[in-house]
């Protein structure tokens, strides 16, 4: 697979699933309802599951099912469904073990920089999807992808969630789509993540997902290449960023509006 598959329509592509996996049931069904709602869509699709959440803010925040079990998940939807997946690293070292699995690595907002875990990331031959750093400038952006390229790996995108606006929110700069887009590199828009709340006092990060229609509206009218969001079927219940997710059941509605809006643009 290669970043031409995923923008070879005219359709915004679509990375979605749980933010961490929990099982094997719940990712197949979510895989297996996001797969039959994009395929209706015409709409490019990658289920995206972490493996392990390094990233967390207490010590007794849940990280996963254990690292073999939870890949394995990920390899069984990319087998079972026929469909890619994606996963995030943090250190140089599970590249090549998450290579095995995934068609996608993804490297996390805070590591954004991290010259070591790009130049694995590329060495596997993966797409590498840079999530942009909440204190970068979407400029700066260009030095991180161009790390992965001149490691010999031309299948890079870059994904905007959100900057950091005080200690404890975000705020998207749509500028920054069209700037990152410069580059020659597809341009994901995270809209779930977009709408943290992070740094809270609790040590759980909070949300605003009464938003994420208003973000992903807005993303895909200034041209975003790609849209990221996690999903699942009772984000109340779920072990990780219950307060960020969208309810699988919302999900058509949502896609079949982003659609609409995407056509308008491209029938002008």
């Amino acid at each position: 697979m290669n970043i031409n598959d995923l923008t070879s329509t005219k359709q915004f592509f679509l990375l979605a699933g749980p933010c961490v996996i929990e099982g094997e049931e719940m990712a197949l069904r979510i895989a297996e309802r996001v797969a039959e709602i994009t395929g209706r869509l015409g709409i490019p699709y990658v289920f995206k599951g972490s493996y392990r959440k390094a990233n967390r803010s207490r010590i007794d925040s849940f990280t996963g099912i254990g690292d073999e079990r939870a890949l394995g998940i990920l390899g069984k939807v990319r087998e079972r469904l026929g469909i890619p997946t994606v996963t995030d690293i943090h250190e140089t070292h599970e590249a090549t073990l998450a290579a095995e699995f995934v068609d996608v690595l993804q490297i996390p907002a805070f590591l954004c920089r991290q010259t070591d875990l790009l130049i694995a990331a590329a060495h596997t031959g993966r797409i590498v999807n840079i999530k942009k750093g909440q204190f970068l400038a979407p400029d700066a952006m260009r030095f991180a992808a161009q790390k992965v390229v001149d490691a010999g790996n031309p299948n890079v995108m870059l994904t905007e969630r959100g900057t950091t606006f005080g200690y404890t929110d975000l705020v998207v700069d749509f500028r920054g789509i069209p700037r990152m887009q410069a580059f020659g590199h597809p341009v994901v828009t995270d809209i779930t993540h977009s709408l943290q709340q992070p740094n809270l006092a609790s040590g759980v990060a909070g949300g605003l997902p009464e938003l994420i229609e208003t973000i992903g509206r807005a993303a895909v009218a200034v041209g975003t290449d790609g849209i990221f969001l996690e999903t699942h079927p009772d984000p109340a219940s779920a072990l990780s960023d219950a307060a960020n997710m969208l309810p699988l059941d919302r999900l058509e509605g949502l896609l079949t509006r982003l659609v609409r809006i995407r056509e308008a643009i491209l029938a002008q």
